[in-house]
């Protein structure tokens, strides 16, 4: 396993790197259509080959990279912030404001998750800030009820105790004692989602409610190319290549995460 997760790091790595400097590596413009070279195969001229309208395919992966992960990080990153601060506080305080908070957290846990990424989406105009939004309205919850039974076995703790026999608002002692106790649970509890989230964003993509064309991401290039699977395949292979490498890379980082950290998580 943690020969897998040293793989599994140095494919995100260079997933990431590619992304993130492809000016540098490909000097196809990944919008320019070019129809003397439509749906050419795999070539030395073009890697991944070009679509149905001469599109650089590689150039389109790279780029479009940039926005799928980008997307899951930043909606895991508010998955992570709102579901840390409503467990924080629905686990300290209890009562009548426990009750709310999870009575909110049960409804949402009890639609599947993507239908309710769908149904947000629908809501707002089709965009990447809409699918960042739609994800983290739908995965703060499973954070929120992990952090919130964390909290309860930590709220009666003797160094809890200590910080309020000497003074300290709840407010200090939510955010300044309890808050970095579960700062590895919900970075494991990340890690875990991440994958999930690259699958989410790439379906809502591929549904039309992500970004909208001719911005490639590795959902949209898949829908748009779905037709030529039979003639044209590797229009439809390397982006999907993609989204496994990825979303499987990410599982395995999670699980070690949790070997690491020594953290037992219960859905």
């Amino acid at each position: 396993m943690k020969k897998a997760g040293k793989i599994s790091i140095a494919l995100l790595v260079v997933i990431l790197l590619f992304s993130l400097f492809a000016p540098l590596i490909s000097h196809y413009d990944p919008d320019k259509i070019d129809l003397d070279t439509i749906k050419e195969p795999p070539s030395s001229k073009h890697f991944f080959g070009t679509d149905n309208k001469g599109r650089d395919i590689f150039s389109r992966v790279l780029y479009g990279g940039r926005i799928s992960i980008s997307v899951a990080l930043i909606a895991a990153f508010l998955s992570m912030g709102i579901g840390l601060i409503v467990g924080l506080c629905s686990g300290y305080f209890g009562g009548k404001i426990d009750i709310a908070i999870m009575a909110m957290v049960d409804l949402i846990l009890s639609f599947p998750s993507f239908l309710l990424a769908i149904g947000v989406s629908i809501i707002l105009p089709p965009g990447i800030y809409t699918v960042m939004v739609a994800i983290a309205a739908v995965g703060w919850a499973s954070f929120a009820r992990l952090i919130r039974g964390y909290i309860l076995t930590l709220r009666e703790a003797p160094f809890v105790e200590a910080a309020r026999s000497l003074g300290c608002s709840n407010i200090r002692i939510v955010f300044v004692h309890l808050m970095p106790q579960c700062i590895s649970l919900t970075l494991v509890m990340m890690g875990l989602k991440l994958g999930g989230y690259i699958l989410t964003e790439a379906s809502l993509s591929f549904l039309g409610l992500g970004a909208q064309p001719p911005t490639a991401t590795w959902g949209s290039m898949i829908s748009a190319n779905r037709a030529y699977i039979s003639s044209a395949p590797w229009m439809v292979f390397f982006p999907g290549l993609m989204i496994a490498i990825t979303a499987v890379c990410c599982n395995i980082m999670g699980d070690n995460l949790r070997d690491r950290f020594s953290v037992k998580i219960k859905e």
